[in-house]
């Protein structure tokens, strides 16, 4: 299967952990990725809030461009994935909806026929690579190592896609099988408040304190996050969370890709080790046993 790479605008920025860490795990796992030429933004939930055939429109084109090359879409951001999934599903059930769309792709000469796949690399690393592949290419040991595993609210809903809705297990599988502790997380599918942060960030404050709670109380090393607004929640607004509520919360907040490439032997600048505000390595990583 041809994998067609969606980075989107986070992972250009302050996602890029995620990004570099994407890329050398499937590198290291012997898989190419091809980033689609002249992507555009995938719209957000904001462009929803506008115009709807606009917003469709705009990630109808990054569908159309996908379709043009062939393949699946692999799109990290949980944003992307389901606002993507989400055009898919929209156009399909709504064909006067698709006309409109289709005459906007025509004005910019694309066209899509509603055939392309959107994946999350989760997905396609568990369910098409496959943990015992990865298991087997693995060159140090996560022994040792507590991990909280945060899918947040976007991932596995609002449909059941790759994994179960209230209580996903993808992660944990996977990294269990490299040799860490899955702590009892009961705050993995929990919402991170998005941009609730900076609109109205005394809910946001409180969301993330409590996520990070449930991962101090359980004893993790650290919380590991399939989204760069989940990650950027949780890692850069530690300092106000403990002011605020006078906790001392110094948790690492890890791209789930940054871990499982170190694991694969990537060195930590490979994975973007160096790009996260709170370092792992002299507190987690180096006291895991290597193989």
């Amino acid at each position: 299967m041809k994998y067609l790479y969606y980075p989107g605008c986070s992972l250009e920025s302050t996602g890029k952990p995620y990004d570099v860490s994407v890329r050398t795990v499937f590198k290291l796992l012997g898989f190419e990725l091809e980033e689609i030429a002249d992507w555009n933004c995938c719209g957000a939930t904001a462009y929803m809030s506008v115009k709807e055939t606009v917003a469709l429109s705009i990630s109808a084109r990054v569908l159309a461009l996908a379709e043009k090359i062939g393949g699946e879409i692999i799109a990290p951001c949980s944003s992307c994935y389901t606002i993507l999934s989400k055009t898919n599903r929209d156009l399909k059930a709504n064909p006067e909806l698709e006309e409109l769309v289709k005459e906007a792709l025509d004005a910019g000469g694309l066209t899509y026929n509603g055939t392309v796949s959107v994946r999350h690399p989760l997905d396609v690393l568990v369910n098409d690579i496959g943990i015992e592949l990865i298991t087997a290419k693995a060159v140090r040991s996560l022994h040792g190592l507590k991990t909280a595993n945060y899918y947040g609210c976007q991932l596995v809903r609002p449909e059941k896609g790759f994994d179960d809705r209230e209580f996903p297990t993808s992660m944990d599988n996977l990294f269990a099988s490299l040799g860490a502790e899955n702590v009892y997380f009961p705050a993995k599918v929990r919402c991170c408040g998005g941009m609730l942060m900076t609109t109205f960030t005394e809910v946001g404050l409180k969301l993330n304190h409590d996520i990070l709670q449930r991962a101090k109380e359980n004893a993790a090393d650290v919380i590991l996050t399939t989204c760069p607004m989940c990650h950027i929640n949780l890692e850069g607004y530690q300092s106000e969370i403990n002011k605020k509520f006078h906790t001392n919360f110094n948790m690492p907040i890890v791209y789930f890709t940054q871990l499982l490439g170190w694991a694969l032997g990537a060195g930590m600048e490979e994975v973007g080790m160096e790009l996260n505000l709170i370092p792992i390595e002299h507190r987690v990583v180096g006291g895991v046993v290597t193989r």
